[in-house]
């Protein structure tokens, strides 16, 4: 199996984000900014990465007794590329704090989504639900995930046929996508909220399975193994 598919993914985001209509320079540019640095962070941690640490609490106990991992080094970049990519999808408005929010959901959404990347095609089915609003609501929100959708819908087929498979480019390449495309339209109570749901999906999964979850609720099991060729 591959791991093509995610700089694919990545790729194919960034080329429609170049060309989207309806989507200003400063949103345009941070979709570009996001995805190219989520994905690259991505790219190296699927090359260097060796298993033996997992999860945010591994990452950063490691780095707590000093190893730097390959994780902890893509978490800082994807925070920094958050924060940066966050503001310009705003247009800078808000200041300081709807900065930090909006670097926290942008990036939040990058890591999330890659902890979802566990079984073949969850992730990108993941995305593309999370997706489902803001495209049927059309506007700014919209037209800025749009071509992360169309690259995460070309390339589902390969990933539930286990011909190819997301890892961590991809994963993290659509979940920044998806926050850049929330942050550029909410206030700050909406920052908050999404940041605060995102910090506590993150959280549960350190203690919670969320294969064994799904696997215990009968809709979300059957929406899981859909297309799969072999369900778990």
């Amino acid at each position: 199996m591959t791991l093509a598919a995610g700089p694919a993914v990545a790729v194919g985001s960034i080329a429609g984000s170049l060309v989207a209509p309806g989507v200003g320079v400063s949103q345009r540019l941070a979709a570009i900014t996001a995805v190219t640095s989520a994905g690259a962070l991505g790219v190296f941690d699927d090359l260097h990465g060796t298993g033996d640490v997992k999860g945010l609490r591994g990452h950063l106990g490691a780095l707590a007794t000093g190893e730097v991992t390959s994780g902890s080094l893509k978490l800082a970049g994807l925070a920094a590329a958050g924060v940066i990519s966050g503001t310009m999808a705003r247009g800078g408005r808000g200041g300081v704090i709807d900065a930090l929010l909006a670097g926290a959901v942008v990036a939040g959404a990058a890591n999330f989504a890659n902890l979802l990347d566990l079984r073949p095609g969850r992730a990108g089915k993941a995305f593309l639900l999370a997706s489902a609003p803001p495209l049927l609501a059309s506007g700014t929100p919209g037209n800025l995930v749009a071509p992360a959708c169309g690259s995460a819908a070309a390339m589902l087929p390969a990933d539930l046929g286990e011909v190819a498979m997301l890892g961590d480019s991809g994963a993290n390449a659509l979940g920044a996508a998806w926050g850049v495309a929330m942050v550029s339209s909410l206030g700050r109570r909406g920052l908050l909220a999404a940041s605060a749901v995102i910090a506590g999906l993150t959280m549960a999964s350190e203690r919670v399975s969320f294969t064994e979850v799904i696997g215990r609720t009968p809709v979300l099991r059957e929406l899981d193994e859909l297309g799969r060729r072999t369900p778990a």
